[in-house]
């Protein structure tokens, strides 16, 4: 195993994502890649950003998100895990699998988030979207 694509939505489980990676970066002698998708830019799906306002707040909103991802960073590298970090605009399914085959990922690891009647229901959920559409393995660590 070379590459292993993390894919984190910057919400508390994340740690637990990045140690079971490291876990295996570490035995494997892979290096980490932590993907996380950011909404698209609203130009890129066919949206006027609109006021000043509107456009601050989306940068204010990327800002928050690369420094996330940077601790994320520092905390592999303190466990001498080989990592980087990417912060990526996009459709999160497509963009999630265009990466794993840029970097020619060889695990992709996700967390699972439990959901209530009304989102099984009436649809599914990221994780679900990957899992059905992944030719790579796959690592689905539950959150909740």
């Amino acid at each position: 195993m070379k590459n292993i694509l993390v894919a984190v939505d910057l919400e508390q489980g994340d740690i637990l994502l990045l140690n079971k990676a490291a876990e295996l970066a570490l035995c494997t002698k892979a290096k980490v890649w932590v993907v996380h998708i950011a909404m698209p830019d609203p130009d890129f799906v066919g949206m006027d950003a609109g006021p000043m306002y509107v456009r601050k707040t989306l940068a204010d909103d990327l800002r928050t998100e690369h420094k996330a991802l940077r601790a994320y960073h520092k905390e592999l590298h303190d466990q001498r895990v080989p990592s980087e970090a990417l912060l990526i605009q996009g459709p999160t399914v497509e963009t999630i699998f265009a990466e794993a085959s840029k970097l020619d990922a060889d695990l992709i690891v996700i967390g699972a988030h439990k959901h209530n009647f009304l989102k099984r229901v009436f649809g599914q959920d990221i994780t679900h979207q990957i899992i059905d559409q992944s030719r790579i393995p796959m690592l689905v660590v539950p959150l909740d």
